[in-house]
């Protein structure tokens, strides 16, 4: 396949877990046909430099990390300023960021529900405000939701979580509506019980969950298909799990 430029791909939550795989998926599928360059989001910006030597070692063509709450207006704007100041512009978003904390609705603070929603939906849509414009002016883009199985079910102390992952998916479908004419293609993806730090103290076992990396390859497979293709939305659940 002839080389061509090498996309840049912005992932949030990318300092663990799936987010780091799929920042390891991409640099690794990309490296013999285009490379990648890869704008690495997350809060803890000692994880994320780590991430990013991994990248580079795996393939990557260029790496930048960018410390962020991406559940803060103001941070993203300074964070899409930066990174469009280092990239230019991004080809791939893929909406990672979030966390789930149990807890019962009913006792739940408003302060707790409000946290849990700002960093699992309003994220989503911060973050896709601040770069999918530019995608859709240039007649081109994929934009990726991490939703989860919670956004199509629900269970007990999830109630805050479960909500959030339900507006995820709603919003990602509005979305998806406004940018399908625009030649911006939205992929969600709905994981069950995946081996992660979300999942740690959970005592689901590991045979239980699926690996991070299998979760990441649904992501870049999406991305490989041809521009006539969406896969719009998948659900991805362990074999012998029950979440």
């Amino acid at each position: 396949m002839a080389r061509v430029h090498p996309p840049v791909v912005l992932i949030t939550g990318a300092s663990q877990g799936i987010g780091a795989a799929i920042a390891g998926t991409f640099a690794k599928e990309l490296r013999d046909v285009s490379g990648c360059r890869l704008a690495l989001v997350a809060r803890n910006g000692a994880n994320l430099r780590r991430v990013a030597q991994r990248c580079l070692r795996a393939g990557a063509a260029e790496v930048e990390t960018f410390a962020c709450d991406v559940s803060n207006a103001d941070a993203v704007e300074t964070m899409a300023g930066e990174v469009r100041a280092r990239f230019r512009q991004v080809d791939v978003l893929v909406n990672n960021a979030g966390y789930f904390a149990p807890d019962p609705l009913l006792s739940m603070s408003p302060k707790r529900f409000d946290a849990l929603l700002a960093a699992n939906l309003r994220s989503v849509f911060l973050v896709t405000r601040a770069f999918a414009p530019a995608m859709a002016a240039r007649g081109r883009g994929d934009v990726f939701v991490m939703a989860s199985v919670a956004g199509v079910r629900a269970f007990p102390a999830g109630g805050a979580y479960v909500a959030a992952k339900h507006g995820v998916l709603g919003l990602a479908r509005a979305l998806r509506e406004e940018l399908k004419p625009r030649g911006v293609r939205v992929v969600t993806v709905l994981p069950g019980a995946t081996e992660s730090p979300s999942w740690k103290g959970s005592g689901v076992p590991a045979a239980r969950m699926m690996p991070a990396a299998d979760v990441a390859r649904a992501f870049f497979d999406a991305y490989r298909l041809d521009r006539r293709t969406v896969v719009e939305e998948i659900i991805l659940r362990p074999q012998l799990g029950d979440v």
